[in-house]
């Protein structure tokens, strides 16, 4: 039954990829058809469709779906290592150092690669900083990094206030939508891509450790799980995945939230299930919503963080809905 359930659920996710795939190569401000764009991934279409399509359409959607697939892997191994339901990759403050980082070389009109690199140093940091105040003198405890981070986060939220309030106006814009998630110029996958594929690895080959330490440290302990390390390892690989998004994309919310919620009420806790799982929600859905977010007020473009919650959470509440009459169990 599980076998059966387990593979409904990736043979659809697979399938409603594709789809997205396709919608993101056929949609914009330049009318393509969806034959047009399989044509075009055959290398059988005209040279201007092939071009748009291959050189400009499919890196943005492949960066988003990486990105998304990236925020998703984050957020199920970020809520293992605090055991809390309600952690994200943004809850040790990565967001929130990247994003003062990102708007200090804007403001001093820095050009993209230095806001890029900024982004991903403020990001790193700002989670060093976070695991070292929690960690102290001794070993830290899950509450206390939570608690530390949440603690952080409103500080740089505060910065970023002030630096958004200081800006020039003609700096505005740019700065609000990087904040909200941009992938008018993410047109390099090949980095996220990567990353996904090396944590999707190596967490499916751990998945079985997942599975005890997200039960306890004291039972990882007793069946011989070395939980320093471990924790160690999960916190290293959720800082850069989360770091390698903000600094590719900016800031997008709910993602590494919501899609492992999502995926367990469907699939249950096995991590064997949930990692690729969610890489492959969390992907999708971030490729859905590029797409509307540059379609649906063509040619402006809307801010995508916003759309994937829009898109995400009726679909978390349905499901939710669902669970609590016993529909998934």
């Amino acid at each position: 039954m599980n076998a059966a359930r387990n593979g409904a659920l990736f043979s659809g996710l697979l399938v409603l990829a594709a789809i997205a795939f396709i919608a993101a190569l056929a949609s914009g401000s330049a009318d393509v058809t969806f034959s047009e764009s399989i044509d075009a991934l055959r290398g059988a279409a005209p040279d201007h469709i092939r071009s748009l399509v291959m050189d400009l359409r499919l890196p943005r959607a492949m960066t988003a779906f990486a990105v998304g697939g990236l925020l998703a892997v984050a957020g199920v191994l970020m809520q293992v290592l605090l055991r809390n339901p309600l952690a994200e990759p943004y809850i040790l403050g990565s967001s929130g150092g990247a994003a003062v980082a990102a708007l200090l070389a804007m403001m001093f009109g820095m050009g993209s690669l230095v806001i890029d690199l900024s982004a991903f140093g403020g990001a790193m940091a700002a989670t060093l900083l976070v695991f070292a105040i929690a960690h102290g003198t001794g070993s830290w405890a899950p509450a206390r990094l939570l608690l530390t981070g949440v603690v952080l986060a409103a500080g740089f939220s505060a910065a970023t206030t002030m630096l958004l309030a200081l800006s020039p106006d003609q700096n505005l814009r740019g700065m609000l939508f990087w904040l909200m998630g941009d992938l008018s110029f993410a047109f390099d996958p090949s980095r996220c891509l990567w990353l996904l594929a090396i944590l999707l690895v190596g967490g499916t080959a751990s998945a079985r450790h997942l599975n005890v330490l997200s039960r306890g440290e004291l039972q990882a302990a007793i069946v011989g799980l070395p939980v320093k390390g471990f924790r160690y390892l999960i916190f290293s690989a959720a800082a850069l995945a989360t770091a390698l998004s903000v600094t590719t994309v900016g800031v997008i919310g709910f993602i590494g939230l919501v899609i492992p919620h999502l995926i367990r009420l469907v699939a249950g806790s096995d991590h064997r299930i949930v990692l690729p799982a969610s890489a492959l929600a969390g992907g999708t859905l971030l490729v859905i919503a590029d797409t509307l977010a540059r379609t649906l007020m063509a040619p402006r473009q809307l801010p995508v963080g916003a759309l994937t919650a829009a898109i995400g959470v009726p679909l978390f509440l349905i499901l939710m809905s669902r669970s609590r009459q016993g529909r998934y169990r």
